[in-house]
C-alpha cells in the first residue's frame, strides 16, 4: 500500500523540519514544497493527502488549488483562518486551523495591556518624561472587576486563568455556550449586550467570520461603561474603526489596547491608520506580536503536525473549519 503524502508549502526552519519529520515521518513521505522546481510544486499538490501550510493563499497559486484530491487536508500553522481563499478553494477539502498554538503568550499579552492600562504606566511615564510628577491621580484596581471574554477557545481560556488569578469574575462567550472551564457566566453572541455592559475590561479573542467582522460598532460601544477597557488580539475588522476611535476620543476613562489593526503589513504591505488612534493618550499599541516568543514556531509546529498525524491515522480532528462561515 502506497504510504499517504504530506506536503509542506512554506519554508520550514531547520527546527521545524526536525519536529515535522519526528511525528510524521513514520506515517507518510514528506515534500518541502519550497526545496522543488516551481514546475514540479504542481504535481507534489495532486499527490497529496495533506498539505501544512502557514498562508495557503500566498503560497499556492490559485491555479493550483483544483489539483487537490477530493479529502485532502489543508492543515494551517495559524489559529486563524480568516486568510483562507475559501471562494476559490474546492468543495472536497478538510480544513484545520491550529487553535490555542499561541494561546499562552497571547494570554499573557492581554494580562500585560490589561494591567498597563489600568495602572495608566503609559500615561504617567508620558507625565513624568515632561517633569510632571502625578502621584495622586488613582489608578484602578483589577481585584473584583467583571472580565468579558468574547472568543472562550485557547486564547480565551488562557486568558480567564490569569485573570481570576488577579481575582477578577469571568463572564464570556463562545459559539456553543458550554465549556469545561469555569466562568461566572458562558453565553453565545445572544448575550453580547449583557457581557458589554457589565464588563469592565473587554477582551476580543474571536475567530474574524462573517458573523463577526464589523460585530462592534457604535452601538455595542455606546453599551459599554465609560471607563472600561478594551483589550483586542483576534483582528481589527471586528470592531468597527471608525466608531471605535470617535468613541476611544469622546471617552477620556475609556482604555484600549490592540494588538491588531485594520491595515498590517503581512496582508495589506503596510501599516496604515485611517484614524490617529495612536495619538491618543488612552490608547496602547503593539505590532501583532502578542504569540511571538522564543520557539513558538516549533511548539506550533507540534501542535499542527499532530493533527495531522490524527488525520492519517484516522483519529478525531482539532480545529476543523467550517467555509460556510467565512465564504
Amino acid at each position: 500500500m502506497e504510504r499517504p503524502h504530506v506536503v509542506v508549502t512554506y519554508n520550514a526552519s531547520i527546527e521545524q523540519r526536525t519536529v515535522l519529520l519526528e511525528i510524521l515521518e513514520s506515517l507518510a513521505s514528506l515534500t518541502f514544497q519550497k526545496e522543488l522546481p516551481p514546475e514540479e510544486r504542481k504535481e507534489s499538490l495532486a499527490q497529496a493527502d495533506a498539505v501544512l501550510s502557514w498562508s495557503f493563499g500566498r503560497e499556492v497559486p490559485k491555479e493550483d488549488y483544483g489539483v487537490l484530491k477530493p479529502g485532502t487536508l489543508i492543515q494551517l500553522l495559524s489559529a486563524g483562518a480568516d486568510h483562507m481563499p475559501f471562494d476559490d478553494l474546492p468543495p472536497h477539502l478538510t480544513i484545520a486551523s491550529n487553535p490555542g498554538a499561541y494561546a499562552l503568550p497571547m494570554a499573557e499579552h492581554v494580562m500585560a495591556m490589561t494591567l498597563a492600562l489600568a495602572k495608566r504606566l503609559l500615561i504617567e511615564n508620558q507625565k513624568l518624561q515632561r517633569g510632571e510628577f502625578d502621584q495622586f491621580t488613582s489608578n484602578r484596581q483589577l481585584h473584583g472587576m467583571t472580565a468579558g471574554i468574547l472568543g472562550f477557545g485557547g486564547i480565551g481560556r488562557a486568558t480567564a486563568r490569569l485573570m481570576r488569578g488577579f481575582g477578577m469574575r469571568i463572564m464570556a462567550i463562545n459559539q456553543s455556550g458550554a465549556s469545561s472551564e469555569p466562568t461566572e457566566f458562558l453565553g453565545t453572541l445572544n448575550n453580547l449586550e449583557r457581557i458589554l455592559r457589565e464588563s469592565d475590561v473587554l477582551i476580543v479573542s474571536l475567530p474574524l467570520t462573517k458573523a463577526t467582522r464589523g460585530l462592534i460598532g457604535s452601538q455595542q460601544l455606546s453599551w459599554m461603561k465609560p471607563d472600561a477597557i478594551l483589550v483586542n488580539v483576534a483582528r481589527a475588522a471586528i470592531l468597527d474603526e471608525e466608531a471605535l476611535y470617535h468613541h476611544v476620543r469622546s471617552h477620556p476613562d475609556f482604555r484600549l489596547g490592540t494588538d491588531v489593526w485594520w491595515t498590517e503589513p503581512a496582508r495589506h504591505g503596510q501599516f496604515q491608520l485611517e484614524y490617529p488612534f495612536l495619538e491618543l493618550p488612552s490608547v496602547l499599541g503593539s505590532p501583532h506580536n502578542s504569540g511571538m516568543v522564543p520557539n513558538i514556531s516549533e511548539s506550533a509546529t507540534r501542535k499542527a503536525a499532530e493533527n495531522v498525524r490524527r488525520f492519517l491515522e484516522k483519529e478525531p480532528l482539532s480545529g476543523i473549519i467550517r467555509p460556510e462561515d467565512y465564504r
